[in-house]
């Protein structure tokens, strides 16, 4: 058996084929000809003395055989896609790209930016708001801001903070109703409740809150259900009603005046937020000195917690 590897090209031609279904398709995507693929799917078959691509009149696909070998072979290449994206980044001076959960992104990350833009210096920071989790290998993002244990999918992960919620409501409909600030005064008020989706069913909701007051069985109906805290905050900032609002979304809006605490206890959340990282995004510059700042800000936000 042959010690070293294929040809580069052969194995190129057979990646791209298995990758697209089609011959014409790893031909376009090469710059080639379809025959020059079919040329280098005969030379890999030669060195591999295995039948790596089966046809049916004039379709052609992966052989049993080949389909494990291709997957191997795919996540090499992805590699080197990975490698040559750094190397264009580093040159271009890519932006500083950040996703995470929209609300986490809007109420705790964004106030704080300003602390760290100054030393960034040119590379801009590109935020962008998603529920949807990126690949595990985060090949097509830097940083990744998320909750619960999604966070162990990724190959780098670190805790941030564990957050806390208590009730809240406007100033203006506290001056209303001042019985808001009683337990049994809030069965009586306006609610607004936070449905983050079937996922997060331990996240703090309004029966968990009276359930923990001794109210296990308290009647009540939200006015209304939102499913992202950052609209549920400003309908109470609004006046709508009361909300179970998170000590890290709610502080700004604590802090200006927009929203009043109406409990000194509060729930902790089940599970901390943490920040995400791919094996390549350190590489990346100012990335290590984002992730540090985080982690100073998240370390900020657990100080705070144990001062309530």
């Amino acid at each position: 058996m042959k010690s070293y590897l294929p040809p580069l090209r052969a194995l190129q031609a057979f990646e791209a084929f298995g990758r697209l279904g089609s011959v014409g398709g790893a031909a376009q995507e090469l710059g080639v000809t379809s025959g020059a693929i079919s040329q280098q799917l005969k030379v890999l078959e030669e060195y591999l003395s295995m039948k790596v691509i089966n046809k049916d009149g004039r379709r052609a696909a992966l052989s049993d055989e080949a389909l494990a070998y291709h997957r191997l072979v795919t996540e090499g290449f992805d590699r080197l896609r990975m490698a040559q994206t750094l190397v264009q980044r580093a040159k271009m001076g890519a932006d500083l790209k950040v996703s995470g959960l929209p609300t986490l992104l809007l109420k705790w990350l964004n106030p704080l930016l300003h602390d760290i833009q100054s030393h960034l210096g040119d590379v801009p920071l590109r935020l962008e708001a998603t529920h949807l989790e990126p690949d595990p290998d985060m090949t097509a993002e830097m940083f990744r801001l998320t909750y619960g244990n999604i966070a162990q999918r990724f190959p780098h992960a670190r805790k941030l903070f564990t957050d806390v919620c208590f009730p809240a409501c406007s100033p203006a409909l506290l001056k209303e109703h001042p019985e808001a600030r009683s337990v049994e005064g809030l069965l009586h008020m306006p609610l607004i409740d936070i449905d983050w989706g079937p996922a997060y069913r331990t996240v703090p909701r309004w029966a968990d809150w009276f359930s923990a007051h001794g109210l296990e069985e308290a009647a009540f109906k939200p006015v209304a259900v939102h499913s992202l805290s950052s609209s549920a905050l400003e309908a109470a900032a609004g006046g709508q009603g009361v909300v179970l609002a998170q000590q890290s979304f709610a502080r700004f809006d604590l802090e200006l005046g927009r929203l009043v605490r109406l409990a000194e206890d509060s729930l902790p959340m089940p599970e901390p937020y943490y920040v995400c990282w791919g094996e390549t995004t350190l590489h990346q510059p100012k990335a290590r000195e984002f992730l540090n700042w985080l982690m100073a800000m998240g370390r900020d936000v657990s100080t705070d917690m144990q001062d309530i």
